[in-house]
């Protein structure tokens, strides 16, 4: 009949995508959940059912480095022979915006944890944010947040924190900022631009700066404007979107951005033997 026919387009069609795409991943859920809703609703307007079916195994689909669920913005993913690609987009660069707040730190070094310590920071001026910024661009040593998607023996550090266990603070290791500056500042407020690359810890870099400035301070709000090429005002491709066709065409339009073509600059892979999955 007709109605089957055109389900058949949709499938095959569905799964002859590949390639990456951006999508954009709100506050609130985990990426890991932003890619299965993506899935969800491919397989059912493919119109392919998925109870017990093996087929929706057929459908390759991963994303190019973790979100924090409280962080919003672009979020890398690879559909079909796409999916071997995810792993140089780790690496790659990065851009976000993050709003921090002065006063006041947290477990989870962000506004989702327990406030362990205040600090008076009414001292602080707006030049002495500035100053502090250049300590932490270009290559740098941090410490990444104890609450985190790293891994210990298989589980996540925030697991493990979580169940109460004892975690270790995981050693410090080199990262690359490209840039960084001081958007805005009102107290208790700032908010920074940072582009950095592999294994970086936005988090880690707010808590940082309120250290090295003698008071504390925590991760209010983080959005990633940009990963690799694609970027959070021309790639991203919100929930409305989230369809066969405009997935096709987003890829189509994307392929050009990406390393393989002659007339493209490579993307920046400074360490291709990165394989921390964890960026904010």
């Amino acid at each position: 009949e007709a109605g089957g026919v055109v389900l058949g387009k949709s499938a095959d069609k569905l799964f002859s995508l590949s390639g990456l795409f951006a999508v954009y991943k709100p506050k609130g859920p985990t990426s890991a959940g932003v890619l299965n809703l993506l899935k969800e609703r491919l397989l059912a307007e493919a119109g392919v059912q998925t109870n017990g079916n093996k087929r929706n195994q057929v459908l390759k689909i991963g994303h190019g480095g973790t979100l924090d669920s409280a962080a919003a913005g672009v979020l890398v993913v690879g559909i079909g022979k796409g999916t071997k690609m995810l792993r140089t987009m780790l690496a790659g660069s990065k851009k976000y915006t993050a709003i921090g707040l002065l006063g006041k730190a947290t477990d989870t070094l962000d506004a989702t944890g327990k406030v362990t310590e205040e600090k008076p920071y009414d001292q602080i001026t707006k030049g002495d944010l500035e100053n502090v910024l250049q300590k932490f661009t270009g290559d740098i040593m941090q410490v990444p947040p104890l609450y985190s998607a790293l891994k210990k023996d298989g589980e996540r550090l925030s697991t493990l924190m979580k169940r109460g266990e004892a975690v270790e603070a995981k050693p410090a290791r080199p990262v690359r900022v490209y840039s960084l500056s001081l958007q805005q500042f009102q107290p208790p407020l700032f908010t920074l631009d940072v582009e950095c690359g592999g294994g970086f810890y936005v988090r880690s870099l707010v808590s940082d700066i309120g250290k090295e400035l003698s008071t504390c301070a925590t991760m209010q709000e983080l959005t990633r404007t940009k990963h690799g090429p694609f970027t959070l005002e021309e790639h991203a491709l919100y929930e409305d979107k989230w369809t066969i066709d405009e997935i096709a065409r987003s890829l189509e339009h994307c392929t050009s951005l990406l390393p393989g073509e002659p007339s493209h600059k490579k993307l920046k892979t400074e360490h291709p033997g990165e394989t921390a999955v964890s960026c904010e």
